[in-house]
C-alpha cells in the first residue's frame, strides 16, 4: 500500500529509530489544485488549518465511532489466557494458575495481572466458533469465509467502514493498517471488491522507497498533480470497468495526506510525555521469527490515530503459533506464553485505560483476538497445535457493558457448551457499534451487486449491548 516518508532517519531515546512522514506546508486550497481563486480560505493553508485545530484541542467530533482490532496472529491459546482449565488431566490443563480479578467470579492467568486489575472494563468471550482453521488474517479481518468470495473477495472491515463512512477529516486516512512486513501475520485487512480506495493506508511498508519525494518543490508537485489529472480524464473515457473512480480517490487521498500534518503527528509518538510511552511498553517493531512484531507502540499509535480521526485501526502482535517447533519460535508453548503474555497484558490494559482516561471508551471498541484456538492435549514437545472448534477473543471500549465474561467450554477447553459465539456475531457488534446496522447496511460488489456485511442469522452480541 501507500507509504509517504521522508529520507532523514532519527534515532529514538530507546535506541529505535523512525521515519518521518514528509511535510509539505503553503498549499493554499485555490489556485494550485485548479480549484479557482475563491477557495483560499484567507490565505490559510491545509496544514495551517489543521494545525490550528490541534493546538485548539479540536480533535475527532464527539461520537464519531472507530474500532482497533489487535490480531494476535498464528491462534494464542484460550485455555493458557482466559480460560483455564485446573480441574483437567495434567496433559491438558497446563503450566499456569489463574487469579482473582477485580470482578467477582472471575479468573485469568497469573501472567495477565494488569488485566485483572481492569477486568471490570473487559469483556471476555470464551466460546469463539465458526473458525475456518487456516493460518491467515482473512476470517479475523472480514469476518468470511475465504473460500466462499465473489469476485474481487470480501472486503475487511476497515474497508467497508470507508465505504459507508468515508473519512472524520481531510488529510486523514478512515482505515489504518500499522504491521507490515510480516506476510499472512501482518496482513492489514484487504479491500476486495471495494477497491484500492477503501483499502487500509499502510505508513510503513516494501514500497515506501517507490513513495519518497526528493528534492520536489510544492510548484513541482503540483505540476505533476495536474499532469496525472490530464491523464486520469483520458483514462476514465477510456475505462468502461467503473475502477478508475477508485484509483482516482486512492490518488486524491494520497495527495491529501501528503499535504497534511495531522497523519504525521498522530503517528510520531515522541509527542507523548515519557510517562504514556513508559505505561505502553516498548517493544520491539522486528519481526517475531517469520511472524508479526512485538511492538508495543503500535498500540500507541492506534490510541494517538483514533484520536484523531481515523475510524479503522489494525495491528498484528507476535507469532502465537505455539506447537513449539524448533524451526520456528521452539520454545515450549508454556514458555512462549511467558514471553508473548506479560507485554500483551502492559500494552493492551494501558490501550484501554488511556482511552477511559481521554473519554474515548464510549466511541472505540478495541477487540483482541487470533485465527483459532490450540488443542486441549499438549503435545509431545510441549506445544499446543491448531483447535479450530473454540478460541477466545477480548473487547474493551465502544460504550459495551463489559467485567463480564460470555461462554464457556467443556471440562477440557476443548468444545463451547455455552453461549457460542460465531465470529460473525462479534462483527455485527463491531459494526453496530460503528452506527451500522447489519440488517439494513450493504457494500456494491463490481457489478453493483448489493451484499450485506454478515450472513442474516448473524447478530451484535446482546449481552454487550
Amino acid at each position: 500500500m501507500l507509504s509517504i516518508l521522508s529520507e532523514h532517519k532519527h534515532p529514538y531515546c530507546d535506541r529505535l529509530s523512525r521515519r518521518d512522514f514528509l511535510t509539505i506546508g503553503g498549499l493554499g486550497l485555490g489556485g494550485g489544485l485548479g480549484l479557482g481563486g475563491g477557495l483560499g480560505l484567507g490565505g490559510l493553508s491545509l496544514p495551517q488549518i489543521l494545525r490550528a485545530e490541534a493546538e485548539s484541542g479540536v480533535r475527532r467530533s464527539q461520537g464519531e465511532k472507530a474500532v482497533i482490532m489487535i490480531f494476535l496472529a498464528g491462534g494464542p491459546p484460550h485455555q493458557d489466557m482466559f480460560d483455564l482449565k485446573t480441574d483437567a488431566p495434567s496433559e491438558i490443563r497446563g503450566e499456569f494458575r489463574p487469579i482473582d480479578t477485580n470482578v467477582d467470579g472471575v479468573q485469568l492467568c497469573e501472567l495477565l495481572p494488569q488485566m485483572a486489575k481492569t477486568m471490570d472494563k473487559l469483556a471476555v468471550i470464551r466460546s469463539i466458533v465458526g473458525s475456518t482453521g487456516r493460518h491467515e488474517a482473512f476470517q479475523c479481518m472480514t469476518g468470511r469465509n475465504i473460500n466462499n468470495q465473489p469476485p474481487g473477495g470480501w472486503p475487511s472491515i476497515g474497508s467497508v467502514v470507508s465505504k459507508l463512512h468515508g473519512a472524520v477529516l481531510p488529510g486523514m486516512p478512515p482505515f489504518m493498517g500499522l504491521t507490515n512486513n510480516a506476510g499472512p501475520w501482518g496482513d492489514p485487512g484487504q479491500s476486495g471488491f471495494l477497491g484500492p480506495a477503501h483499502g487500509a493506508f499502510q505508513p510503513y511498508g516494501e514500497t515506501s522507497p517507490d513513495m519518497v519525494l526528493r528534492g520536489i518543490s510544492l510548484e513541482r508537485l503540483h505540476d505533476r498533480v495536474r499532469l496525472l489529472d490530464s491523464f486520469d480524464r483520458f483514462r476514465r473515457e477510456a475505462d468502461s470497468s467503473g475502477l478508475m473512480g477508485a484509483f482516482d480517490a486512492f490518488h486524491q487521498q494520497a495527495f491529501s495526506v501528503l499535504t497534511s500534518t495531522g497523519l504525521r503527528d498522530a503517528l510520531d509518538v515522541e509527542t507523548e510525555p515519557m510517562s504514556v510511552r513508559e505505561r505502553y511498553g516498548y517493544g520491539d517493531p522486528k519481526p517475531v521469527v517469520d511472524g508479526a512484531p512485538m511492538y508495543n507502540e503500535q498500540f500507541l499509535i492506534a490510541r494517538k490515530l483514533v484520536e484523531a480521526g481515523v475510524r479503522c485501526v489494525t495491528l498484528s502482535f507476535g507469532r502465537w503459533d505455539s506447537h513449539a517447533d524448533p524451526a520456528f519460535y521452539g520454545k515450549s508453548n508454556f514458555d512462549q506464553m511467558r514471553d508473548f503474555l506479560p507485554p500483551l497484558d502492559q500494552a493492551l490494559t494501558a490501550l484501554v485505560e488511556d482511552l477511559h482516561d481521554r473519554g474515548l471508551d464510549k466511541d472505540v471498541t478495541v477487540l483482541a483476538w487470533g485465527e483459532f484456538g490450540r488443542t486441549p492435549r499438549i503435545n509431545a514437545r510441549g506445544g499446543r497445535d491448531h483447535w479450530p472448534r473454540v478460541s477466545c477473543a477480548v473487547l474493551a471500549g465502544g460504550g459495551m457493558r463489559t467485567g463480564q465474561v460470555i461462554g464457556a467450554t467443556d471440562r477440557q477447553g476443548g468444545e463451547a457448551t455455552k453461549r457460542p459465539v460465531h465470529v460473525q456475531d462479534v462483527f455485527a457488534t463491531l459494526y453496530h457499534n460503528l452506527g451500522i446496522d447489519v440488517k439494513t447496511a450493504t457494500v456494491p460488489d463490481f457489478s453493483g451487486r448489493p451484499h450485506f456485511l454478515v450472513d442474516d442469522n448473524r447478530e451484535p452480541i446482546h449481552e454487550l449491548l
